[in-house]
Order: structure tokens, then sequence, then C-alpha cells
């Protein structure tokens, strides 16, 4: 894998704080870096490039790093880490691994994660965020139904067997197109779609906490439209989203999908979202110090008093309640 992302130069300096400084920025304000130990001397690069819901990064640097889950929506993303020459020494949540050509990581939404490299030859890892939406979706198109948490992978990637060397050669691709002068690869849907590619791999490949649940395969009687309609919603979620945005995502009329969700939930498709709605306010409320109503308003939520009101219907309680059990 020469030189990734070769055109997309973020820093190059001898001074690794622009290396950090460059690293948060890169990352949409999802993450803090900070050095672990003293800034050491020596070339520090960082090439990479950013969308939305992901970002990309080549990192070549001696320095050790401790990257840490930021403020805002951008905390719940999932991180792989893949060397290119060289290793390093990654650790989360207490489970260390060597990072090479044989083994990737994967740290989870809201993990800190301490990458060492190792002494020996210059170390080079690529660094890519996915959001953690990207990877409910792909799920929901796979199975037929949203997990009922965050899928929480284990932290070693081994890249030597069949299903890694695919996650590997995908990476590639995706590189190779971020690479490429031509306007189409320049494109964000295609770029959207390319990734999408990437997390439908890393799901079967990479063993989580709903790994059971995707081998079960689709259940019986979700229909194309109810899958497009599921995943349409969890993408959209912060958004403010009607039926007939739903329906029409679904590719049916507001009536059919009124009837399908109907049918397999009891429930109708917009109590469907706010359910949804308050159960993602009810995670962020647990992992996070942010204020109730900062969070309410993140996920899409104009009216605080009648927010208040069906989140004790739902969880009986108040999201004050919540927050004091932080």
């Amino acid at each position: 894998m020469p030189a990734p992302l070769r055109n997309r130069l973020a820093t190059r300096s001898r001074n690794p704080a622009g290396l950090l400084n460059a690293a948060t920025s890169l990352f949409g304000g999802s993450i803090a870096v900070s050095p672990l130990g003293e800034l050491c001397n020596g070339d520090h690069e960082l090439r990479g490039v950013a969308a939305h819901d992901f970002a990309v990064g080549c990192f070549v640097s001696p320095l050790g790093v401790r990257v840490a889950p930021a403020g805002g929506r951008n905390r719940g993303s999932c991180f792989v880490n893949i060397g290119i020459s060289g290793a390093i020494s990654a650790s989360c949540g207490g489970l260390r691994a060597t990072l090479g050509g044989a083994a990737a990581g994967v740290a989870n939404p809201g993990g800190i994660q301490e990458l060492r490299p190792l002494p020996g030859r210059r170390t080079q890892f690529l660094g890519l965020r996915i959001d953690a939406v990207l990877v409910r979706q792909e799920f929901t198109a796979l199975t037929g139904r949203p997990p009922g948490s965050t899928a929480r992978f284990d932290s070693a990637l081994a890249l030597a067997g069949s299903k890694g060397r695919a996650v590997r050669l995908l990476v590639r691709s995706l590189l190779g197109q971020l690479d490429s002068g031509d306007s189409l690869f320049q494109r964000a849907e295609l770029q959207r779609s390319q990734l999408h590619c990437r997390v439908t791999a890393l799901l079967p490949a990479q063993p989580h906490t709903h790994t059971g649940e995707l081998h079960d395969g689709p259940q019986p009687g979700f229909p194309r439209s109810l899958r497009a309609a599921l995943a349409f919603i969890e993408t959209s979620l912060a958004e403010r989203i009607g039926l007939g945005g739903i329906a029409s995502a679904a590719g049916c009329s507001p009536r059919t999908l009124s009837s399908v969700v109907r049918g397999r939930f009891g429930l109708l498709p917009m109590t469907y979202v706010r359910n949804l709605r308050l159960d993602r306010i009810r995670e962020d409320i647990l992992a996070s110090t942010d204020p109730v109503g900062t969070i309410a308003c993140r996920w899409g939520i104009s009216h605080l008093g009648r927010f208040a009101g069906e989140y004790r219907a739902r969880f009986a309680g108040l999201p004050s309640d919540t927050a004091a059990r932080r």
C-alpha cells in the first residue's frame, strides 16, 4: 500500500504539535489527540480526507498518541487502524494488539486508544473513522431489522484470513479511488456508496456484539421496502423527517408503509421514529456529560417540554433521572 492519499496532505512538519492539531481537524472534532510522554523529534506527516460520516488519514510519525472521543455527535464512531509499514502497539479498553501486516485494530464508540510506534522501520498506518449510524444502517440492510444497541467489535482484526484480506482489499480500493484524479471518484455520493461496501464487509468479517443476529439472516416478512425505510430512518434520525420522506425512500406510498410497519412492529412509522430517537438520546445521556437539552437538540428535538413527557412515558422517568445515573 505505497504512499496512500499522496495528494491529500494535511500537514508535514518536524513539529509534532502540527500533527496533533491536523489529526483533530481532519476527524472533524470527533477526537482529541494528545501525546504519550514527551514530544519527540522527527518527521511528522498526515494525509487524509474527510466527509460528514467518515474520515481516513495516513499517519507517518514516531510519536505515540492517545486518541479519545470528543464532544458532538461524531463521538459515536468506530475506528479501524491498519498498519502500512513498521508496527504499532495499540491498546483500547485494557486490550492490546500489535498492528502490522497481519493484524488491524478496531476501536469502538467512546473508546480511548493508545497507539505507540514500535522501534524499527518507519511507521505508517491508516486510521479510518466510520460513523456508528452507518454501521447501524448496513446492519439493518443485511438483517432486515435494526440492532438493539450499538454494535461493538472485537478489538483485533486478523488480516491473514479470507475475510480480513477482503477488508484490506476493499480499503485499498477506496484509497485508490480517493487518489484518482478522475472527478467521478470525487463525488460525495460515490464515496459514500463505496464506504457502505466497506462497512458491509466489516460486519461479517469481524466478530461483534450482534454477530449471532447477523448470521440468522433476514427475518421472514421483511420486504425490501421496509428494509429501505428502516435504513433511511437510521441515517436521518437526527434530522426533521416525516412520513412522506420515509415512504419516498422506501419506494412506496405512505399508506403502504404505515401498513407494513404496523404489521411488523405494531406501531405507526412516526411512533417508531420517536421511540428510536428517544432510545438514542438515552444512550447519549448515559455516555456523555453534555447537558440533556444539548443532547436532545442534537437528535432533532425542538420542543423540550413535549420531549420530557414522551421520555417519561417510554422510560418511566425523566431525562434528568437518567442523567443522575452517569
